[in-house]
């Protein structure tokens, strides 16, 4: 899916979860998918350290708790999202091996690919598509 479907169905699906699998760093310094005007936030667990960048061996686990605390289920659509859309893929893939049924990816993810002159943001993705988003 890209972002802009995905926060399509995120207005209209409940229940739903934004889940940003990218690092405490990007967070911080890139910035997060604002979803207050849909009365939203984005569900924050790493599916790889930094500077590591070794998996995490509590992803599943860490996440199933926090869609849990919000009372979603295995059967609630769930949407992963990372920078361009590879580790949301494999976030994605071991969220649904975990008996989650309905766990989209956000294809273009935050930035989206490299453009010619080798930045992210500006071809595709939750910055491109022009979708709320705040920096701490």
């Amino acid at each position: 899916m890209t972002a802009l479907e995905t926060y399509t169905r995120l207005q209209d699906n409940n229940p739903a979860a934004l889940v940003d699998v990218r690092t405490q760093a990007e967070w911080t310094f890139v910035g997060v998918p604002d979803l207050r005007s849909i009365a939203g936030e984005p569900i924050l667990v790493e599916w790889q350290g930094f500077p590591s960048s070794g998996p995490n061996p509590y992803f599943v686990r860490d996440l199933s708790e926090l869609l849990a605390q919000k009372g979603l289920d295995q059967d609630a659509s769930i949407y992963f999202l990372c920078r361009s859309g590879a580790r949301s893929q494999a976030a994605a893939i071991a969220l649904t091996q975990a008996g989650y049924s309905r766990c989209f990816n956000i294809s273009d993810g935050f930035e989206g690919p490299l453009d010619g002159d080798g930045h992210r943001g500006t071809n595709s993705g939750w910055k491109a598509a022009g979708l709320p988003w705040i920096q701490s």
